[in-house]
C-alpha cells in the first residue's frame, strides 16, 4: 500500500499526472525527455508547489519517509535519476547559459538529496559541473549556485 500518489508512482504502482507509468518515462527517448515538461515533477518530488506545472502534487513528510524506506521506490527514483544523467551525458542542449533543464536539475538534486541521500547529490553534482567545465563553462553563475545550494 502507498502513502500517496507520489510514493505510488515511483514504486510503479501508480501513474502521473497524464496517466503514465514511471517505466514509460524511463523509456522516452531525449527528444521526448527534453520536449515534455510535466514528468520531472513526478520522477523528483519536491515538499514545494511546482510553479512550472500547476496541480502536480507536492511531496508531504509522510511520502517523503514512505518513499526513503520502500525499496521499490528508491529503485525507481534511482532509475529515473540514471535516466536523467544519460540524458545530461548525451545531450548539449543545456550547456548554455539559460536553459530550462537548469530548474530540472536543481529539482533533480533537492529531491535526491532529501530522499536518497547527499552523497548520490553530491555524485549527480559533481557530473552536471564536469560537463558543464568540459563545455566550457556555459552555465551562468545563478544556475551554478542554485546547484550547490540543493545540495545544502
Amino acid at each position: 500500500m502507498s502513502a500517496g500518489r507520489l510514493h505510488a508512482f515511483l514504486a510503479g504502482t501508480g501513474h502521473d499526472g497524464a496517466g503514465r507509468t514511471l517505466r514509460q518515462i524511463l523509456a522516452f527517448d531525449d527528444a521526448q525527455i527534453e520536449g515534455i515538461h510535466d514528468f520531472v515533477q513526478w520522477c523528483f518530488p519536491l515538499h514545494s508547489l511546482s510553479a512550472a506545472v500547476p496541480g502536480t502534487p507536492v511531496l508531504t513528510g509522510i511520502e517523503a519517509e514512505a518513499i526513503r524506506s520502500d525499496p521499490a521506490a528508491l529503485s525507481g527514483l534511482r532509475a529515473a535519476l540514471g535516466r536523467m544523467t544519460r540524458f545530461y551525458a548525451e545531450t548539449e542542449g543545456w550547456l548554455r547559459a539559460h536553459d530550462h533543464n537548469h530548474l530540472r536539475i536543481t529539482r533533480i538534486l533537492s529531491a535526491v538529496r532529501d530522499l536518497i541521500g547527499t552523497g548520490t547529490a553530491t555524485e549527480f553534482h559533481a557530473f552536471v559541473a564536469a560537463r558543464n567545465r568540459a563545455a566550457g563553462a556555459p552555465v551562468n553563475e545563478d544556475s551554478l549556485r542554485y546547484w550547490a545550494d540543493a545540495l545544502r
